[in-house]
């Protein structure tokens, strides 16, 4: 079985490193026929619909994002009635989403969502207008774009995301009321789902936010005695955490310890927050080494790392658990969202942080050398200690989920503590990846001092 397994694990690493080829040379092909194809002046010049949506699409893909919106700019202008026409508008608004110019972004989104409605292109723009909303702080404006989604399409894709986003974004507009009205319309639409169980949840950090610790018990007792954890996202322990937390702020202590001695002893990310609790840091690493070979946890390219991590104050321990949860230390990947090598850097990213780390003229391709993929990636992991406290489940959210969501995530924890922090992600990826993240850092500064030596 074990053969086997890694027979697949080779066949993965060769699949991810085959598609970054093919998505490099796609994008290589594009900047060369656009070299090609433009005149004296510069200017792209006019080529058909499909050409311009193609090298749009390649373009978007590997997060060149003023390249792609030259393309879909030739296809509004040019081609009022292509079938391209829908996907340029919401190639618009998408590349300006991911730069985070969310004002801009709308009213592309608005066209798309009007003038398409019956496609994919239209359902997508109604969705990101709310998202953007959310990211603006307008949260009222998202919660209206989100129940327009739910009216318009009660079988799309997005329908049951769009239920917990209006639950979110009421609360966030500190309309509690309706908040808990579409709780209760999201478990009479999905009963017996992950989706109600996620509707409860928003209910139970609410209520941590509120303070209304006897809210905060009632909805976790709900969530427990449903018992759909399966796909949602919520486990038993983070619901049990929230409910031994809730019952510590009641002044119950003893009641609360023995919840957090029953969860200490569990393998994940909430038994070790409750081990920490209950017998201070270490005790919950301790058990993650125990059961796993330090050979898991190795600190390849130390050299660089303790250089550049020095020089910034990181601890160099938290970039290596980065490291092999981005990569698993290898340099030559490109994941499908083009980010490139050990630390796994997007080209817009690296772009704001290059000259701080000495590369002003760099290429997508250099990302794939480790020296300078760790120099630029310590400098940006550095700049989000700075935006969040040296919290490092937010530093580890924002680097996957995005600095707005992370900033916003952060906004919602009551108190802002890791535990309450990680319950309030909301996507499931990140949240994901903030758990292995951290168990990754717990088992880094067990077995590692900062000089990353073998203590």
């Amino acid at each position: 079985m074990r053969n086997f397994c890694c027979a697949v694990y080779i066949i993965l690493i060769f699949s991810i490193a085959s598609c970054a080829q093919a998505s490099d040379t796609s994008l290589r092909n594009v900047t060369a026929k656009d070299r090609a194809n433009r005149a004296v002046n510069g200017e792209l010049l006019k080529l058909t619909a499909p050409e311009h949506a193609a090298r749009g699409r390649v373009y978007l893909e590997n997060r060149h994002f003023p390249e792609a919106r030259e393309h879909f700019q030739r296809i509004i202008d040019n081609f009022p009635d292509a079938p391209e026409l829908g996907y340029a508008l919401m190639g618009m608004g998408r590349s300006l989403m991911w730069e985070r110019e969310y004002d801009k972004a709308i009213p592309w989104f608005q066209r798309a969502s009007k003038e398409f409605p019956a496609t994919l292109e239209g359902r997508e723009s109604l969705a990101f207008m709310g998202a953007c909303n959310v990211r603006l702080g307008r949260n009222v404006e998202a919660a209206a774009a989100y129940e327009q989604y739910t009216v318009m399409y009660p079988t799309g894709e997005r329908i049951e995301s769009a239920y917990l986003n209006i639950i979110d974004a009421y609360r966030e507009a500190k309309l509690y009321d309706k908040a808990n009205d579409w709780v209760e319309k999201a478990r009479v639409r999905f009963p017996g789902t992950p989706t109600e169980t996620n509707a409860i949840d928003g209910r139970l950090r609410m209520e941590i936010h509120r303070k209304n610790w006897q809210g905060a018990i009632a909805a976790a007792d709900l969530i427990l005695a449903l018992n759909k954890f399966s796909r949602s996202m919520v486990s038993r322990d983070e619901v049990s955490y929230l409910r031994a937390f809730a019952l510590e702020k009641m002044g119950k202590r003893a009641q609360a310890q023995a919840e957090y001695a029953v969860l200490a002893g569990n393998n994940s990310y909430y038994g070790g927050l409750a081990a920490d609790k209950l017998a201070g840091r270490g005790a919950r690493v301790k058990r993650i080494v125990s059961s796993s070979s330090a050979s898991g946890f190795p600190v390849p390219f130390k050299a660089e790392v303790l250089e550049f991590a020095r020089k910034k104050g990181v601890d160099p321990r938290f970039v290596m658990a980065i490291m092999k949860q981005e990569s698993t230390f290898r340099p030559d990947v490109k994941s499908p969202s083009a980010a490139r090598g050990l630390l796994q850097l997007v080209v817009d990213t690296a772009a704001k942080y290059q000259a701080q780390a000495g590369y002003n003229d760099l290429q997508p391709d250099d990302l794939y050398n480790p020296r300078t993929n760790i120099a630029i990636g310590v400098e940006y992991i550095a700049d989000l200690k700075g935006q969040f406290n040296g919290l490092y489940e937010a530093i580890a959210a924002s680097y996957n989920g995005g600095e707005d969501n992370a900033a916003r995530w952060l906004a919602r924890s009551e108190p802002k503590e890791a535990g309450i922090f990680a319950s309030e992600i909301g996507f499931a990826e990140t949240k994901n990846y903030v758990f292995k993240v951290m168990n990754n850092y717990r088992a880094y500064r067990d077995l590692y001092n900062e000089n990353l030596e073998r203590k």
